[in-house]
């Protein structure tokens, strides 16, 4: 007889997570979500067999058989690619001689012919982060349909993952956005799969990211502040931002600009910085509008600061033609300046006489070409005929 307190024998060989649930996918595309079985037993175990039961699921990076010693871990991916419209399920079955000699992954699937909304990025990788760091990505859902979406919940998959954002439901409308953030704080070193669940649109968001017991870095930007000064509209300025990795290594997950106006071309993250090394940036400004502008550039890290910034500013300048010539060799009181956008055919541009054999024009557009005569005026008001036309295109 069993005593009355007696109760099912905890599983040697464990599976995170303990299921996957893909969402929605796309006909004809596919998506990947990574899983990892722990032998968490005091003795070895031999993986000898694994059974999938649907053909729209496959399995790769794993090899059997395989014996995993007591505590360690093995990772593999699992793909649904779905070939026909509709919810599909079934088990990922792996057959060992751990205790649970046995043991089910469940998954499923819908296979549909749009997505109910757009997700960027599709999915996230942390790169390695240390173990008590922390890392985030920030992932925009948007509503590309005419009609509305609501979102109801969010549910997180995998240890260590964690995500933020409005109080929900929300109902997107046609074009409307909204933000996740995305939080991996690893509880051991090790690979780690997950996944963010979006019930509403059943959209899923895999997860991967890798713990290191190595220590935490952290992460300097230098300049404290890029300046651009004065770009014209239309330009693009570039400056560069130094990134410096002390007392360990620092792996930047991602980059966001609070203004549009400054971005990073060129960077792809995630990036990993060596401790006592350094990464070079591009920082580019591209105005829209005269005026002063500024912002701020955060880097998202595995850093003892998880979230770095760089302060930016700069002015954007109105597209303007500064024209000189020579003066005229008789006596004169100044001069005339004209303009057109056909050669002969022009109307004048200063407000008074010029005494000066110059002229700054801030009254052009940008994309124009424009062509200038300037005229001289005697002390008795009498105009000489245009001078020889000067072309200039307006970038």
């Amino acid at each position: 007889m069993l005593p009355v307190d007696a109760g099912a024998a905890t599983p040697q060989l464990v599976s995170s997570p303990a299921n996957l649930r893909f969402g929605t996918v796309t006909l004809s595309q596919s998506e990947t979500q990574l899983v990892v079985l722990t032998n968490t037993g005091s003795t070895g175990t031999k993986l000898s067999g694994m059974s999938v039961s649907d053909s729209a699921f496959s399995v790769a990076g794993i090899s059997l058989p395989l014996t995993l010693a007591a505590g360690q871990s093995t990772t593999f991916s699992v793909t649904f690619s779905p070939g026909t419209a509709g919810w599909t399920g079934g088990n990922i079955t792996f057959t060992s001689s751990a205790s649970n000699a046995s043991l089910a992954l469940l998954i499923r699937g819908v296979g549909v012919r749009s997505l109910p909304l757009t997700v960027a990025p599709a999915s996230i990788s942390f790169g390695q982060v240390a173990v008590g760091a922390t890392a985030a990505i920030s992932v925009v859902l948007t509503n590309p349909h005419a009609w509305n979406e609501t979102l109801s919940g969010l549910q997180t998959a995998g240890t260590g993952f964690s995500v933020s954002g409005p109080v929900l439901p929300v109902t997107l409308t046609t074009g409307q956005s909204i933000e996740l953030n995305i939080t991996f704080a690893p509880q051991a070193a090790g690979q780690v799969g997950g996944s963010v669940f979006v019930t509403g649109p059943s959209l899923n968001i895999p997860l991967s990211g890798s713990g290191t017991s190595t220590t935490i870095g952290t992460l300097a930007i230098s300049p404290a502040t890029l300046n651009f000064w004065k770009v014209m509209i239309g330009e693009t300025g570039t400056q560069t931002a130094v990134l410096s990795a002390t007392g360990g290594s620092v792996t930047i997950s991602s980059a966001a600009s609070s203004n549009s106006q400054f971005a990073l071309p060129g960077a792809t993250f995630p990036v990993t910085i060596s401790a006592g090394q350094s990464l070079q940036l591009n920082v580019a400004f591209t105005p829209q509008s005269a005026g002063t502008a500024s912002g701020n550039l955060t880097l998202s890290s595995n850093a003892s600061d998880s979230k770095a910034s760089e302060a930016v500013a700069g002015t954007g300048t109105a597209p303007q033609v500064s024209l000189a010539w020579s003066p005229s060799t008789s006596q004169v009181e100044g001069y005339n300046v004209y303009r057109g956008t056909q050669a002969g055919s022009y109307s004048k541009v200063n407000a008074a006489l010029d005494p000066n054999t110059s002229y700054t024009d801030t009254a052009v557009a940008s994309g124009t070409t424009y062509y200038y005569a300037a005229t001289a005026v005697n002390s008795s008001g009498q105009e000489s005929t245009y001078s020889a036309p000067v072309k200039v295109a307006v970038p």
